[in-house]
């Protein structure tokens, strides 16, 4: 179970948000909400090789923490949309510099041997 904001000690914050934000689809998905509201499909369309299931719990867990919110439509058929909150927004720039060095990396280090240029700075 993860620990709560007030338990963490200030040496463990970047352990504690990285218990927030770690796995292989979060950053995923909150990068894919900075450009606006989601419905549930469009986000997996977008997530290729997530499973429902997973992003499912990714979301309720975004949800739980405060950086996504999830507004329920009362119409037929049920319209369900996922929207960053002004905290999730605070990670806008976080997402975009990990988009950046991951394109980066990709396109660079990779591709050469493991000694390969250091990031820019």
């Amino acid at each position: 179970m993860r620990s709560s904001v007030e338990e963490t000690p200030d040496h463990c914050a970047i352990e504690f948000a990285m218990e927030m934000l770690g796995g292989r689809w979060k950053l995923a998905i909150l990068k894919q909400l900075v450009a606006g509201t989601h419905r549930f499909g469009e986000l997996r369309r977008a997530l290729p090789g997530i499973t429902q299931r997973m992003l499912t719990r990714q979301l309720r867990e975004l949800e739980a923490d405060g950086l996504v919110t999830r507004t329920v439509y009362r119409e037929v058929p049920p319209r369900v949309e996922y929207a960053l909150t002004d905290v999730g927004h605070s990670l806008d720039s976080i997402t975009e510099e990990l988009d950046k060095w991951g394109r980066w990396y990709r396109e660079t280090v990779r591709r050469e041997a493991p000694s390969g240029p250091r990031p820019p700075v």
